[in-house]
């Protein structure tokens, strides 16, 4: 058989009827075996493109020879000289865009499946102790990084293994941002993000929990503390609304606010841990994109009867991963495409009991390259409902440009940086 026609090694995952009952993880990782085996379908191409689709330009064909000839420790070591979150990255990384999607394999069959290679070696090195690499000597220069999500904890460690000393100021109680409050348990573990922030500390990156820039030190606070650049990669943790009636009634709520309930304070738990949140039979979320499948898929497991994803477009346009959507189908999610909300209806107490859809069909394509959806008169339906959560975007909170004199944003709310640079239009600080 061509190593073209090989399929790829499929991973060993929870069945449908058990997980959507526990917060356990999905898929169960590689064997040695399987890791091997998908090992020997790399080409290892002259010219990589695998590489060139990484965000990180991991040497991909290398640390993937390195797992063919068994040296797993040394194929991790390899993966972290660009990437300090491979376990992470392994499991949500959406490869299937980047990496796997430039990958020679894939033009006439299934790419090599290098986020679940990345993950085994990050898993299997865990497993035996993670060594720290030898750090230059201090450089003396001192960086502030504002955030302590995965933009800021990889800066922080880039930064440090170059020697320069760094510390992170994270607004929350616990570092790892939305890998902690926006993923949920059964695809990205908190003890594997705990696990890669303990690796970052270790390399020396001094972490400020419960420290709000922007409210307890301003960006110019940071520098008379010394700090000679400054990075910010704060996130975009402010929920966008719909802006249609009812959207205040109660059961409804916004990604963010179901998420950071169901994952951060563990409602999942409950009464283990003090944080109820009310499900109902049956749940609707808006929205098509990665964080919709996590909402819907929390709510199956949180008692849920019936789930449905509403969204304004089809199948083929989900923003979501494949992955996520095809285990959403697998555990009995309701895929309710070509449908947008009008308005929620109340029960009379102040509840909503509806949710009015209308019927869209797709025009032509918008700026984003995707048919826009146009609504169709006449088609409106009522879908019975005691739950909403609104998925459609998250917006980045103002907090730091309000406060950060020279600091430019575009009209969403995003910091302005140079492509090159990555600096803002505030000298010394980078986004």
């Amino acid at each position: 058989m061509s190593v073209f026609d090989k399929p790829p090694v499929e991973m060993p995952k929870q069945h449908p009827e058990e997980r959507i009952h526990n917060f356990k993880e999905v898929a169960l990782g590689y064997t040695p075996e399987m890791a091997e085996e998908e090992s020997e379908r790399c080409l290892q191409c002259k010219n990589p493109q695998c590489v060139k689709g990484c965000p990180v330009n991991i040497d991909i064909p290398s640390f993937i020879a390195l797992i063919k000839e068994g040296k797993y420790l040394e194929a991790a070591k390899r993966v972290k000289e660009f990437n300090a979150l491979p376990a992470i990255c392994g499991r949500v990384c959406p490869q299937e865009n980047q990496c796997q999607k430039t990958c020679i394999l894939g033009v006439r069959g299934s790419p090599v499946e290098i986020g679940r290679l990345e993950r085994f070696v990050a898993d299997y090195e865990r497993s035996k102790g993670v060594e720290i690499p030898e750090l230059p000597p201090d450089t003396g220069h001192k960086v502030a990084v504002v955030g302590a999500g995965p933009a800021g904890l990889t800066v922080a460690a880039e930064l440090r293994k170059r020697g320069h000393h760094v510390e992170v100021f994270e607004a929350l109680h616990v570092a790892g941002g939305v890998l902690m409050y926006g993923i949920p348990e059964f695809r990205l573990p908190k003890e594997i993000v705990q696990a890669e922030v303990e690796y970052i500390k270790r390399l020396g990156v001094v972490i400020h929990l419960d420290s709000m820039v922007g409210k307890l030190y301003t960006v110019e606070e940071l520098f008379d503390q010394g700090f000679e650049a400054i990075f910010i990669g704060s996130g975009a943790g402010l929920p966008r609304f719909l802006h249609i009636p009812g959207e205040n009634l109660g059961g409804i709520y916004s990604a963010n606010e179901f998420l950071i309930r169901t994952n951060l304070m563990k409602a999942y738990l409950f009464p283990e841990y003090d944080t109820p949140i009310s499900i109902g039979r049956r749940v609707a979320v808006i929205g098509g994109g990665n964080v919709a499948m996590d909402a819907a898929r929390c709510s199956l497991r949180l008692g849920a009867e019936e789930v449905h994803i509403i969204y304004r477009r089809g199948m083929e346009e989900l923003p979501a991963r494949h992955e996520e959507v095809e285990n959403a189908e697998e555990e009995g999610i309701i895929f309710t495409l070509l449908n947008n909300p009008v308005r929620f209806i109340d029960d009379g107490s102040g509840r909503v009991k509806e949710v009015e859809l209308i019927r869209m069909e797709l025009g032509e394509p918008d700026e984003s390259g995707r048919r826009r959806p146009k609504p169709i008169p006449g088609t409106e339906w009522r879908l019975p409902v005691d739950t909403v959560v609104i998925a459609i975007g998250q917006t980045p909170n103002p907090i730091i440009q309000q406060t950060t004199k020279g600091l430019e944003t575009t009209r969403w709310g995003t910091i302005i940086v140079d492509e090159e640079t990555m600096q803002t239009t505030r000298e010394g600080v980078y986004a």
